[in-house]
């Protein structure tokens, strides 16, 4: 099986993160983080949804896009790339079924291992949130709610697989900033990136975003619900894994507010509790053998 992305693959993918560059840089993060309280930019979603963004799988006399999970893996990646914040999964999900949200009109969450995101900017909510306090999130740009355990089945395998593909985003964005540090910054009289230890942490990165981004895009072709967990495992261990490691490499300057390591590695820590928790993964894989 060919796993190379098709030129309509890469163009995709090169078309949303353009998109983002330009409406959602680092210094509209910025601003977003240094809000008083996390806000949704309504325009940017619109304007995702005129991109196709949340119609990108439905079928085109439907009015989407009419591509497949393939394909939406590689947005959900640039959207991790970018800390794209807002619930993204959900409203990709909802198209078709709740009236304006594939065309970015409704913003709409979900319930999710006992969580939900951005519960007070949602228009609308899948999943029962009956009971949902507010919950301190580590990340700024993800509000939480949590809600009462309940036992309401297993999570959707395409949820679980675009919020992988997010951590599959960041972590590659990770491994960039390290390698760019890493080569700028000098000790000693030389680059950092010329000692052996710092070598090791980014090639250490480098083997975890690209083993998560096979499995996640090999998930996305055979959408087999035990390799989307697999693929959930090792995109969180990405994510997490890289980003501290990247503020390894950045050593002091990586503990600082300003840095946007920390805010990566925030964002890793929420996503790897939503969609699927590595002990369901886990326990959905153990199951298979």
């Amino acid at each position: 099986m060919d796993f190379r992305l098709t030129e309509d693959q890469r163009a995709l993918r090169r078309g949303v993160r353009e998109l983002l560059a330009r409406r959602f840089d680092r210094e509209a993060l910025r601003e977003a983080v240094d809000a008083p309280a996390p806000a949704l930019d309504r325009d940017l979603w619109r304007e995702l949804g005129e991109a196709g963004f949340f119609a990108l799988r439905l079928p085109e006399d439907e009015g989407g896009v009419g591509l497949g999970l393939p394909e939406a893996v590689l947005l959900f990646e640039e959207a991790g790339r970018a800390l794209l914040p807002g619930p993204l999964v959900a409203t990709h999900l909802a198209a078709g079924t709740v009236p304006g949200a594939a065309e970015g009109a409704v913003v709409v969450t979900a319930a999710s291992e006992g969580l939900v995101p951005w519960l007070d900017e949602a228009d609308a909510v899948s999943g029962d949130v009956t009971g949902a306090a507010p919950l301190r999130s580590v990340d700024p740009l993800t509000p939480l709610h949590r809600v009462p355990a309940r036992t309401d089945g297993h999570p959707a395998a395409e949820a679980v697989l675009l919020h992988a593909a997010e951590q599959v985003g960041s972590a590659g964005r990770t491994t960039e900033a390290a390698v760019a540090y890493a080569r700028e910054r000098e000790q000693f009289g030389q680059v950092i990136g010329g000692f052996q230890a710092v070598k090791h942490l980014c090639a250490g990165m480098l083997v975890r975003v690209e083993l998560a981004r096979a499995a996640v895009r090999a998930a996305a072709v055979t959408a087999d619900p035990v390799e989307i967990a697999g693929a959930k495992l090792l995109a969180d261990e990405a994510a997490v894994g890289n980003a501290r490691d990247c503020l390894q490499v950045h050593g002091g300057m990586g503990f600082t507010w300003e840095a946007d390591v920390h805010l990566h590695l925030k964002r890793a820590w929420v996503r790897s509790r939503l969609g699927m928790t590595a002990e369901r993964a886990e326990e959905a894989v153990a199951a298979s053998l």
